[in-house]
């Protein structure tokens, strides 16, 4: 019976330490996933991953460019592990980026991407308080309806601007085509930023001599007869950079190549499907140029109320040797080949 009673004790003792080191295992280890987890600006170990937006207007060449430039930059400055992206494409539509733009609201991201001028006025609507980055805008006070402008928007919005000089657009027009009269401007309505575009040139164009005539099409759908009215009116045709004559080059192409008509474009992008000349910016290091202003946001280097939108430190003088051979142009020398 003795010995009955000291076995059980010794199982009793067993039993209440194994309990008692269960209990100091657990004690030891984090609740819930805070220490692993990669929510906006979370510590990861000794790192601090932050979580950033991405709202591209639409796919095309020139903002796919932009975004990877940003990306880019910012895994320069914090590694791939320290920096994590939210993307959403809105396709074109203002409402998809609104709700593209909701939904990083609702994630907490610690800092938000605007690539094109819709993303941008619908992430400046919905939060005063995340930074917001735009890149591939043109006019800031146009798209946010800024007067006085000063170079800051100031508050929670900054960026980087796509404009390459509008009176040496003029200028190259000039040069390739000093003996033409009339200049249509093709552009979409609902870009106020090609709107400003066109505005601008028009009057460089109009003190060197040239008679230009707007012509606007309101999307894609009314494009290819608006373009043939162009090519019916004019001698050569501008057109700003702007989002939907970007998506539609080769509608374009398919209107004024047959009618004889040149295209200079504000971009690359437009130039490579449906123009003959550009002087255009780099979009990869616009893009990075941004990425860089992020990285300086995030870590506090930089109070984004106070930094001036920044524009592409170059730009250049391209051609379109396809175009330019189906209309027999010949381009002068310092123009280099679209790729």
């Amino acid at each position: 019976m003795k010995k009955m009673k000291r076995l059980l004790a010794a199982l009793l003792a067993l039993t209440l330490a194994l309990a008692l080191a269960a209990c100091s295992n657990q004690a030891e280890e984090p609740s819930g996933s805070a220490a692993t987890s990669d929510t906006p600006a979370s510590q990861g170990g000794s790192e601090t991953v932050y979580v950033v937006g991405i709202a591209q207007q639409s796919t095309h060449d020139a903002l796919d460019a932009a975004t990877q430039g940003f990306k880019d930059a910012l895994i320069e400055a914090f590694g791939q592990d320290g920096v994590r992206f939210e993307e959403g494409n809105a396709a074109g539509e203002f409402t998809n980026c609104g709700t593209i733009v909701d939904g990083f609201l609702a994630a907490g991201v610690d800092l938000i991407l605007a690539n094109g001028t819709y993303p941008l006025q619908a992430a400046a609507q919905a939060t005063d308080t995340i930074p917001v980055l735009g890149t591939s805008v043109t006019d800031y006070a146009t798209a946010l309806s800024i007067e006085d402008w000063t170079g800051t928007v100031g508050g929670n919005v900054s960026g980087t601007s796509d404009l390459a000089p509008l009176d040496q657009q003029a200028d190259m027009i000039q040069e390739l085509f000093p003996d033409v009269q009339n200049v249509g401007l093709l552009y979409c309505s609902a870009e106020p930023n090609s709107a400003y575009q066109v505005n601008t040139i028009q009057e460089y164009l109009e003190e060197m001599g040239y008679t230009c005539q707007q012509y606007a099409f309101s999307d894609a759908n009314d494009l290819p007869t608006v373009a043939q009215t162009a090519c019916d009116g004019s001698d050569i045709i501008y057109i700003p950079t702007d989002n939907t004559a970007a998506n539609n080059t080769e509608v374009i192409a398919n209107v004024v190549i047959p009618a004889g008509v040149p295209v200079v474009a504000g971009e690359s992008g437009i130039c490579s499907g449906c123009g003959v000349a550009t002087l255009s910016i780099d979009y990869y290091d616009l893009g990075y140029a941004t990425g860089e202003m992020a990285a300086q946001i995030l870590t506090g280097e930089a109070d984004i109320a106070q930094l001036p939108v920044q524009y592409a430190p170059e730009v250049t003088k391209m051609y379109n040797e396809a175009n330019c051979q189906a209309l027999n142009l010949t381009i002068p020398d310092g123009y280099e080949p679209i790729a």
